[in-house]
């Protein structure tokens, strides 16, 4: 989810920039920067990102550039003479320069006074709409990021299950390994073997090795992360899900491996999930 979205707005006296930035996140996490005489509609603002953005780490960002001579703060006079009178009474004898009293007296408390400036209704409705044009950038930023990330996603569900009939065209292979090692740890016994046990031992042995439900378990949710991906709807915390299902088969799959290749396989598998992971928190 990461993105951005820049407006900028021109009025008579001011140059207005709006600017959201969005990182990954779980959850919608606001952070919301307004000048002090737009503050009652901070909220307002916030329902309409909330609306639009759903999830990430979003900076919301309003500044304000003067661009006329107009200014809002002035020197409050009577006061800044007040003062000066004030240090000539404490500086009698001094060199008589005002410029050196002028310097500490404006530095006194109240010496400017700033004019509150008033939320103008018809000036907000141009920022409001200014808001508008951000948003809609910083989704379409995030739509066109969406678009390459599903490419990549479908990309490596495929080596994923390219990954996966390997591992079914090696299990027969890893059987006869299994089998064969044991047969040859036990001759190396030089014991007397009752093929029979041997046999039932051996069974016992591969039952706890079989990875046939893992396998199957696997593909059905490759297949359920491609069909959620192709979905309309919200869905990607419901991709998260799918993802740690299926990093739970292809590490049940590893540990009971017991196969070099296969363990070469998987991890390939892991490779590539945890590219998909990596990504996974930019899907809304």
């Amino acid at each position: 989810m990461t993105g951005y979205g820049k407006a900028v707005l021109q009025l008579p006296t001011k140059k207005v920039t709006i600017e959201i930035k969005s990182l990954n996140s779980k959850s919608l996490d606001l952070n919301v920067r307004i000048p002090s005489h737009y503050k009652e509609k901070e909220l307002t603002v916030r329902k309409k990102l909330a609306s639009a953005l759903v999830r990430g780490k979003v900076d919301f960002s309003i500044y304000i550039e003067m661009t006329s001579d107009e200014t809002s703060t002035t020197v409050n006079l009577g006061v800044v003479q007040a003062y000066m009178q004030q240090l000539k009474n404490v500086f009698p004898q001094g060199d008589g320069n005002d410029v050196e009293l002028l310097k500490m007296a404006v530095r006194m408390p109240d010496a400017l006074k700033t004019d509150r400036e008033e939320l103008d209704d018809n000036e907000w409705q141009l920022i409001d709409d200014s808001i508008t044009t951000a948003i809609r950038e910083i989704v379409q930023y995030r739509t066109d990021e969406a678009a390459s990330l599903e490419i990549d996603f479908k990309e490596r569900i495929k080596n994923i299950q390219t990954y996966l009939e390997e591992v079914k065209a090696l299990d027969g292979d890893r059987v006869e390994n299994v089998k064969i090692r044991l047969k040859k740890a036990i001759d190396d016994l030089k014991v007397d073997l009752d093929e029979n046990r041997f046999e039932q031992e051996l069974i016992y042995y591969l039952e706890k090795l079989d990875i046939n439900e893992e396998k199957v378990r696997l593909a059905n949710h490759l297949d359920y992360f491609l069909q959620t991906l192709a979905s309309e709807d919200s869905n990607g915390k419901k991709l998260g899900f799918i993802v740690q299902e299926m990093g739970r088969e292809i590490n049940t799959t590893g540990s009971k491996a017991n196969f070099a290749p296969m363990q070469k396989a998987v991890i390939q598998m892991k490779n590539e999930l945890e590219q998909i992971k990596e990504q996974i928190l930019n899907v809304l």
